[in-house]
């Protein structure tokens, strides 16, 4: 079964109907299919920060999906906590010439430690990190 790193752009474009990436996030994932998923709370954050504008029905769609997600045993979702978030800090720190934000640092740092070299991504930073953004 194939592994990937699931970012945050695949969740909110399999989520919002209206997102320039949906079909394509509902292509590669049926194409990829089966497949194991790695994510974090920390790309889990970025997706309800995302959407706490866009109203109910995509905060409520969200929601459903990490419940949904965390008892999924092809998902494993990476709790936020303080060594992710120290080795995040190290990585943002030492790459200060490139734009990336800390949960790409901490995506990054999960997906050297697996030897994961694709993700559900269409993010211009995971190319630069040296991975393979299947969603571009």
């Amino acid at each position: 079964m194939k592994t990937v790193f699931a970012d945050t752009g695949y969740w909110i474009a399999l989520i919002n109907p209206n997102d320039n990436l949906h079909s394509k996030a509902r292509e590669i994932t049926q194409t990829l299919y089966p497949l194991k998923i790695i994510t974090s709370e920390m790309v889990f954050v970025e997706c309800l920060n995302a959407f706490s504008d866009k109203g109910t029905w995509l905060k409520q769609s969200m929601i459903k999906l990490i419940h949904r997600s965390k008892n999924n045993p092809n998902i494993t979702v990476y709790p936020q906590d303080q060594e992710m978030f120290i080795s995040a800090l190290e990585l943002y720190q030492n790459r200060l010439d490139k734009s990336w934000s800390l949960t790409d640092c901490a995506s990054f740092n999960i997906m050297k430690k697996h030897n994961i070299l694709e993700a559900l991504a269409h993010d211009q930073h995971f190319i630069q990190a040296g991975f393979n953004a299947l969603l571009r």
